[in-house]
């Protein structure tokens, strides 16, 4: 299985930052910052974002933990 980071995700799935938010129910700013691995969403967002990106929520959080893992890499 391929892993994403969280943006790689959402592009994968044709959505933009907004869309997201709308359908997850969350603030585009919070989605920026899960993006940029800012803030750790809770589980029942991690759930929303496996149902809408159709995959198992495992790879949300393999998803997120590479988002934080390339962040730390470069700074």
């Amino acid at each position: 299985m391929k892993q994403y980071t969280m943006q790689e995700l959402r592009i994968k799935n044709n959505l933009t930052q907004e869309q997201i938010a709308q359908k997850v129910g969350i603030s585009k700013d919070y989605v920026s910052l899960i993006e940029r691995g800012k803030r750790s969403p809770s589980d029942k967002i991690k759930n929303k974002f496996a149902k809408i990106y159709n995959v198992p929520v495992v790879q949300i959080f393999l998803a997120i933990q590479r988002t934080n893992s390339t962040i730390k890499e470069v700074e």
